[in-house]
């Protein structure tokens, strides 16, 4: 994974990414979706008084070291605000007000969720992996857990094939709608 470091889990890793805020009061109203361009940029509306927060992911190429979670600015400048103005022409604009970094943390093997009890360790329900869809799912991930934790079992969804087997068996989960 581009050069990455060793890491104690060979399943889940997280890159850094940057998140940036910024004003921009003549920018899309209310009601504007959260918008994903072409070219990968992205940003939504951050409440009713015109900010914003949005970013893009960098290519391989470009990824920032893992062990440095300062923003670079630059990035910005270059990439991202470039992109932002050609969809939105009112951010050409912008003025950027806050930033941060964190970790976009996903599944190395497949790219999906892994949902439920640990093949090893006793106890232990996981619900991780699930990328940039986690707070998307966290609503199923959450029920189904706490139907293993209190039935046993999966009652809602079945969401078996989630689980560490696949893992164990080297068999990835295929996402053919991605």
């Amino acid at each position: 994974l581009g050069g990455q470091q060793e890491h104690p889990s060979p399943y889940f890793w997280g890159f850094p990414r940057y998140v940036f805020s910024w004003h921009c009061p003549n920018g899309p109203g209310l009601s504007c979706p959260f918008l994903i361009d072409t070219s990968g940029a992205y940003f939504r509306r951050d409440g009713v008084a015109g900010n914003y927060l949005g970013g893009m992911s960098p290519s391989e190429e470009e990824e920032p070291d893992p062990s440095d979670l300062s923003v670079d600015h630059d990035y910005f400048q270059e990439q991202v605000w470039p992109r932002l103005a050609r969809r939105v022409p009112a951010f050409e604009s912008l003025r950027v007000r806050a930033s941060w970094a964190g970790y976009y943390d996903y599944n190395t093997f497949d790219r999906n969720g892994v949902l439920g009890p640990h093949p090893r360790l006793e106890n232990m329900f996981l619900a991780a992996g699930f990328s940039g869809h986690g707070l998307q799912h966290s609503p199923a991930a959450g029920r189904a857990v706490a139907e293993l934790l209190i039935k046993g079992r999966y009652e809602t969804l079945d969401l078996r094939r989630l689980g560490w087997d696949r893992l164990v068996a080297g068999e990835p989960l295929e996402e053919h709608g991605v």
